[in-house]
C-alpha cells in the first residue's frame, strides 16, 4: 500500500526557547538537553540566491491555492454546504488522506509570513483557521465526538482501532495540528492554538479508551509526527495531558531495536519511522529520558551511514533496504522527498542537542542542495515539487501541479521552500554565533546588537564573506566542512590558523562594525562509491553531486565514466566526461540523467583518509562515509566532547575494511588514555590476521610502546620502538607517520622513535578487512580505556601537524 505523507528556536526578552519560534509569547517550558538555539524566521533576509528562485516559486503557489478549495470537504465532513470545486490527487473527496494539504498549507503559509513580513500569507492563514474552527465547532452536531477536526469522518479513527484497512488518518491530523501550532507561533494566530488544544484533547479521549497492546497494534498504521506535535504542544502549554497523550505514540516496535543500537528498519516504510524519531528527539528535550535521545541520534546514525544515496536521500519505493544496499536499489522511485524534509528536520534538531557534532551540518548541506534544492522543477512558477527522485540511470524528474496533484512530497515541498532562512545561523543563548550554512543572508542579532551579512555565490565559488555592522565582543563560529581541506580563513585581510575541516573554525574578538570574516572552502573533484559496490559512483565537486546530462537517452545500465576524462569547462562546476555534460544535479531538470556510474579505475584515496571524534556516534566527520562500528564499546567522557570507552575484556571499534587500502604514505594520530598498562594490549590493530597486520601497542614483552607492520607474521615486522611505554593514567597523543622509508613515532607531539629504513606500508598489506581500535588479530588482552579524535591520512603529517594537534587538544 503507497502509504503518504517548522518549528523553530528563538531568543525572547523572557529568556531562551529552544526550537520553538515563539512569536506570541514564550512556551511555558524550557527545552532540557540543549546546547545551540535556532533565530526565528523574522531575524533572517534571504539575499538573492537559488533558494530565494525556489521560495518566490511557493510563495506565488500559496497565494494562488484557493482556500474553498482546500476547505471544501472539512466543510462537507460536517454538514456545512459548499460550492467550491473539490481538490483532484490525493485530496479529491474519495481520498482517505483528504485534508493532509491543508495542514501543510497553514505550515507553508505561516512560516512564509515569518520570513516575508507579507500579511497577505497571514491574512490567508488567518481565513483557514476561522473555517476550521467553524467546522470543530459542529462535530456534535455532525455526530462526532467534541474536539474532532477532518476532512473525513471519525470512523477513520475507529478502523484504525480495530485494525481495519484505513490510509493513515493519524498521519492527516498530525500535519492538520502541526499547521494550526505554527500559524499560533509563527503568525500570532491565537485561535489556532484554542482549535489545536480541542484536537490534543479528542486525542487523548480516543486513546485514554485503548489498552496499551491496543495502542501498539494501532501504531502499526503511520500516524506521522504525532507525538512530536503533542510534545511541542505541551512545551507551549505546560499541560501535562499533552505530554501523555504524545506518549501514547511510542512505538515500542521501532523504539527498542534503535535505542540499543540495532538496526531492523529493512523493509520499514521509511517516512512512517522518520517522524516518530522526530517525536522521540522532542520528547527527550521535554522530559531528559536520554533514553529518547539515544533513539535519534542511532536513527541517524543508522540512516546516513547505511541507508542514504550520495545525493542525501532515501528509500527505494519508500522503504528503507537491508542496510548498505545503494548500488542495488537504483530505480524510478527512489529518495522519496518527504524522507529528506524529515530527515532535515530531524538533523537540525540534533545540532541544537549536540552543536559539537559538525558532521550533522555536512549531511543538512549535502541533503539541501542534492535532494531539496534539486526536487523543485524551476520552469514552474508555482514551484511544482517532485514525489519521488529517480536514481536509476535514465531516470527523469516528474512533478506535482495545481491541483490535481497534493501527493505528500507536494505538501512538505510547501513547507521547505519556506523556511531556508531556519538553520543559517545558530546560537547558543549568549555571547556565541553558529554559522552553518553558506547562504547568502543577513541575521538581524537583536540580542547584540549587530547584523551579519553573508554573502557569497556558494556553490558556484568555494567562499563566503560575513559583515558585521554595529560592535560587541561575542565570538563567531563558522563551519568548515569535512569536504573543505586546505581551507583558509582571515579576519580583516589576516590570515589566520588553518581551519581543520569538520569543525567550526572559532573567532572571538571585539568587533566593531565592518569587521570581515572570509572563509576559503577548496571543493575538489571526488567521486562517493556506493556502499556495497565501490565501482559504482557518484561524481562530486566539494558537497555538490552532478548528474550526467543524457537528453532523451533513457539507459538501460549505468554509463561508464573514466575519471581521466573529466574535463573543467568554464560554467562553474560543470564538467565533461567522454562526450557528456556534467553539472549540479539541483540545476538537472527535463531531460534524462544518470547520478551514478560504473567507475572501473581504481579511486585514490583522499589525503584525509577518516576522521572519528568520537562524539557520542562512530560517524567519519570528514564525509568520506567511513562509519566506524562499536562492539561492545560505549562512550566517556574525551579530551574534547566525549570519547570511545574501552573495557579490556571484549570492547573495540571496527573500522571499514580496506580504509587504507593502496597507501604507502599514511598518518595514523589518536587520543589515548590507558587506564590499565597492559602488555600487547592495542591501540589500533589493521590486517587480515597475524600474518598481515600493522598496529600500535602501547607496551611490547620490551616493555616499550611499539609500532609494528609485516606480511609474514612476527619474523617479519618493520618496527618503531619507543624509549618508553605509554602513560597510563592520562590523556596521550600518538602519532604514527610514514613518507616514502621513513617511519616516525611521536607521543605528546614530539618525536620519540624513527625508523628510515620502513620498506612497508598499508599498500603493501592488501584488502585489510579486520582494523580495529582497542583488539589485536592475536589472542592479546583488549585495550582498557578511551580513545578520542581518531585520524587517518593517506599522507604523511608534518611534525608541526602532529604537535599542533596535541598543544590544540583535538
Amino acid at each position: 500500500m503507497p502509504t503518504r505523507r517548522t518549528l523553530l528556536a528563538t531568543s525572547l526578552a523572557g529568556g531562551i526557547v529552544p526550537f520553538l519560534d515563539v512569536s506570541v509569547a514564550a512556551a511555558a517550558r524550557p527545552d532540557t538537553g540543549v546546547s545551540a538555539y535556532a533565530f526565528p524566521l523574522t531575524a533572517v533576509q534571504l539575499l538573492t540566491s537559488p533558494f530565494t528562485a525556489n521560495a518566490g516559486r511557493t510563495q506565488s503557489y500559496l497565494l494562488f491555492l484557493d482556500n474553498d478549495r482546500m476547505l471544501h470537504t472539512f466543510r462537507l465532513n460536517v454538514g456545512l454546504a459548499s460550492s467550491a470545486t473539490p481538490c483532484g490527487g490525493w485530496e479529491s473527496p474519495t481520498t482517505e488522506l483528504r485534508g493532509h494539504s491543508t495542514g501543510h498549507l497553514l505550515s507553508a503559509l505561516a512560516q512564509a509570513y515569518a520570513s516575508t513580513a507579507n500579511t497577505a500569507f497571514k491574512t490567508k492563514g488567518d481565513q483557514l483557521v476561522t473555517v476550521l474552527a467553524q467546522c470543530q465547532a459542529r462535530a456534535a452536531t455532525a455526530g462526532y465526538n467534541t474536539g474532532y477536526l477532518s476532512a473525513f469522518p471519525e470512523s477513520f479513527i475507529d478502523r484504525v482501532e480495530t485494525r481495519q484497512s484505513v490510509w493513515a488518518p493519524y498521519y492527516t491530523l498530525h500535519k492538520i495540528m502541526a499547521g494550526l501550532l505554527d500559524m499560533y507561533l509563527l503568525a500570532g494566530n491565537a485561535q489556532a492554538l484554542t482549535v489545536l488544544t480541542g484536537m490534543a484533547a479528542w486525542v487523548k479521549f480516543r486513546n485514554d479508551r485503548l489498552t496499551l497492546t491496543q495502542r501498539q497494534n494501532m501504531l502499526d498504521t503511520e500516524f506521522g509526527g504525532m507525538n512530536e506535535v503533542l510534545t511541542n504542544l505541551y512545551q507551549v502549554t505546560g499541560d501535562a495531558n499533552h505530554l501523555a497523550t504524545a506518549q501514547y505514540f511510542d512505538h515500542a516496535e521501532i523504539f527498542d531495536p534503535l535505542a540499543a543500537g540495532v538496526d531492523s528498519l529493512n523493509n520499514y516504510h521509511a517516512n512512517t519511522q522518520i517522524p516518530k524519531i522526530i517525536g522521540a528527539l522532542r520528547e527527550y528535550h521535554a522530559t531528559g529520558t536520554t533514553r529518547y535521545r539515544d533513539i535519534a541520534v542511532n536513527f541517524w546514525d543508522i540512516v546516513t551511514g547505511h541507508h542514504t544515496y550520495a545525493i542525501g536521500g532515501n528509500s527505494n519505493g519508500e522503504y528503507f533496504k537491508a542496510p548498505d544496499r545503494i548500488a542495488s536499489e537504483l530505480s524510478d522511485t527512489t529518495a522519496e522527498c518527504c524522507n529528506t524534509y524529515n530527515m532535515l528536520k530531524l538533523t537540525r534538531q540534533l545540532f541544537l542537542t549536540n552543536p559539537a557534532r559538525a558532521d550533522y551540518m555536512d549531511f543538512y548541506e549535502k541533503a539541501l542542495y542534492n535532494h531539496t534544492l534539486a526536487s523543485q522543477d524551476p520552469s514552474s512558477t508555482h514551484g511544482f515539487q517532485c514525489y519521488y527522485v529517480p536514481l536509476r540511470a535514465g531516470g527523469i524528474k516528474t512533478y506535482s501541479n495545481d491541483y490535481n496533484s497534493f501527493v505528500c512530497c507536494h505538501g512538505t515541498g510547501m513547507e521547505s521552500n519556506t523556511k531556508y532562512g531556519d538553520t543559517i545561523y545558530f546560537h547558543d543563548g549568549g555571547s556565541t554565533l553558529y554559522v552553518n550554512l553558506f547562504i547568502p543572508s543577513v541575521l538581524t542579532w537583536s540580542a547584540r546588537g549587530v547584523t551579519i551579512r553573508q554573502d557569497t555565490t556558494f556553490p558556484d565559488a568555494g567562499a563566503t564573506k560575513l559583515t558585521v555592522t554595529g560592535a560587541g565582543t561575542f565570538t563567531v563560529k563558522v563551519r568548515v566542512p569535512a569536504w573543505a581541506t586546505g581551507a583558509q580563513l582571515k579576519v580583516n585581510g589576516t590570515a589566520q590558523a588553518a581551519p581543520q575541516p569538520g569543525t567550526y573554525a572559532t573567532i572571538a574578538r571585539t568587533w566593531a562594525s565592518g569587521d570581515t570574516v572570509e572563509l576559503t572552502l577548496p571543493m575538489a573533484l571526488t567521486r562517493e562509491p556506493a556502499n556495497d559496490n565501490s565501482t559504482v559512483q557518484a561524481v562530486k565537486v566539494g558537497p555538490i553531486v552532478l548528474g550526467g546530462l543524457f537528453g532523451t537517452n533513457n539507459l538501460t545500465a549505468l554509463p561508464v565514466l573514466d575519471p581521466a576524462t573529466l574535463t573543467a569547462t568554464a560554467t562553474p562546476l560543470q564538467y565533461t566526461a567522454s562526450g557528456v555534460t556534467l553539472q549540479p544535479f539541483y540545476k538537472v531538470h527535463g531531460q534524462r540523467y544518470s547520478v551514478y556510474w560504473s567507475v572501473t579505475a581504481t579511486q585514490p584515496l583522499p589525503a584525509f583518509v577518516a576522521y572519528y571524534p568520537f562524539d557520542g556516534a562512530a560517524t567519519d566527520a570528514t564525509g568520506n562515509g567511513k562509519t566506524a562500528t562499536l562492539v561492545n564499546a560505549g562512550y566517556t567522557t574525551g579530551r574534547s566532547g566525549s570519547a570511545v570507552s574501552l573495557n579490556g575484556s571484549n570492547g573495540y571499534v571496527s573500522l571499514p575494511a580496506g580504509i587504507l587500502n593502496g597507501a604507502s604514505a599514511f598518518s595514523i594520530a589518536l587520543w589515548v588514555r590507558i587506564d590499565s598498562l597492559v602488555t600487547w594490549a592495542r591501540v589500533f590493530d589493521f590486517g587480515t590476521g597475524t600474518g598481515v597486520n600493522m598496529f600500535l601497542t602501547p607496551r611490547s614483552s620490551g616493555g616499550t610502546a611499539r609500532f609494528a607492520i609485516t606480511t609474514g607474521g612476527s619474523g617479519g615486522e618493520q618496527r618503531i620502538d619507543a624509549p618508553a611505554a605509554l602513560p597510563a593514567g592520562a590523556w596521550t597523543h600518538v602519532a604514527v607517520t610514514r613518507s616514502g622509508n621513513l617511519g616516525i613515532l611521536y607521543v605528546n607531539g614530539a618525536e620519540v622513535a624513527r625508523n628510515s629504513a620502513l620498506t612497508l606500508g598499508p599498500g603493501s598489506l592488501g584488502n585489510t578487512t579486520q582494523n580495529w581500535l582497542g583488539r589485536s588479530q592475536y589472542a592479546d588482552p583488549y585495550l582498557t580505556g578511551a580513545l578520542d579524535s581518531v585520524r587517518l591520512y593517506s599522507r604523511a603529517l608534518s611534525a608541526s601537524e602532529v604537535s599542533g594537534f596535541f598543544t590544540s587538544g583535538t
